[in-house]
């Protein structure tokens, strides 16, 4: 009997945690329509502007084009003005996941002690689309700067920045709804331990 009666209550717990996923995706989905762009243009500006601390150029400007921020770097160190390099950011290619991802932290709400550690998933997740944007202009700009001989050639430097972009494009924004989860039920572990 006591066994009957803890089975219906685990069946509770995953069936009220589903409908709070399913119900907060199609939520944050609808609003995450609406603030994208706005999302896209902050972060594609910081990063932009990230890169011109590590490359030779300087930000002319950023224009907002439907899904795609189009960003121009000047490279005004070769007294190149007249040069410039566009690189266009898709926001969908770094953002898609945002509202799967806020509806894990969602439904990970009511198991959660602390709510202070949403701020450190959403510092995560905001550092993550960073270096999404930063890493793909860094790599591009690089490619470009070799290939027209305004920076000395090094195979060495274009693997890094490939691989930083690759790794960063490919393999942690596909699986950020997953390793936020990861790092939310960890983390709520490691709360609950002695």
């Amino acid at each position: 009997m006591k066994k009957r009666k803890e089975n219906r209550l685990h069946k509770g717990v995953v069936v009220k945690t589903l409908v709070l996923f399913i119900c907060s995706y199609l939520v944050f989905l609808l609003v995450w329509m609406g603030v994208k762009d706005y999302y896209g243009m902050a972060i594609t500006s910081v990063a932009s502007h990230l890169v011109t601390l590590v490359k030779d150029v300087n930000l002319q400007g950023i224009e907002k084009k439907r899904d795609i921020m189009g960003v121009w770097f000047v490279l005004e160190k070769y007294a190149l003005k007249n040069t410039v390099v566009n690189i266009d950011v898709t926001v969908s290619h770094f953002s898609f996941n945002a509202p799967l991802t806020f509806a894990i932290m969602a439904a990970f709400y009511p198991f959660l002690r602390k709510k202070r550690v949403y701020l450190e998933v959403l510092f995560l997740l905001i550092a993550v689309h960073l270096i999404y944007v930063f890493s793909l202009e860094g790599q591009r700009l690089t490619a470009v700067m070799m290939s027209k001989g305004y920076d000395k050639m090094s195979e060495i430097r274009l693997l890094l920045w490939g691989f930083l972009d690759g790794f960063v494009g490919s393999m942690v924004i596909r699986f950020e709804p997953f390793l936020i989860g990861a790092y939310l039920y960890f983390k709520e572990k490691a709360q609950v331990s002695p």
